[in-house]
């Protein structure tokens, strides 16, 4: 039996899985899950050491069957309501840390959406507001 998930790692969960919706994890959006973890007050006590070995555990629930629902039910699972919108906001962050959204990655937010059960103006309000901090002047 596996040890259940921490909060970190879940919401490193919903990070990798933004990056791997579209079956590329580019540079970009690896750098910045990475700075997320550094930067953010809810990764406080998380050891970095961690991160190659939960982001493996992650793709390898992913290549299963219905490893998307797996790995959808065992963020919900696992994290507290009050970190729902955290998790939605870090899948935002990272699907939009290439400059630009694809159709993949919007299916995915509407699915984790569904899934914590998010009401859309707090997506919306999420969405946004990586809006305003990605667009170029």
């Amino acid at each position: 039996m596996n040890k259940p998930l921490s909060a970190h790692e879940a919401l490193i969960y919903v990070m990798v899985l933004a990056s791997a919706v579209d079956r590329t994890m580019n540079d970009r959006e690896l750098s910045r899950i990475g700075e997320l973890i550094h930067a953010l007050p809810v990764f406080k006590g998380f050891d970095d050491e961690k991160l190659i070995s939960v982001s493996r555990d992650c793709a390898k629930l992913l290549s299963g069957s219905e490893g998307l629902d797996i790995v959808l039910e065992t963020v919900r699972d696992t994290l507290p309501a009050r970190l729902y919108d955290t998790a939605y906001a870090l899948a935002v962050e990272v699907a939009s840390a290439d400059l630009s959204v694809k159709a993949e990655e919007l299916r995915l937010l509407s699915l984790l959406r569904d899934r914590l059960g998010l009401d859309k103006l707090t997506c919306a309000a999420i969405e946004r507001s990586a809006i305003a901090r990605y667009r170029k002047a």
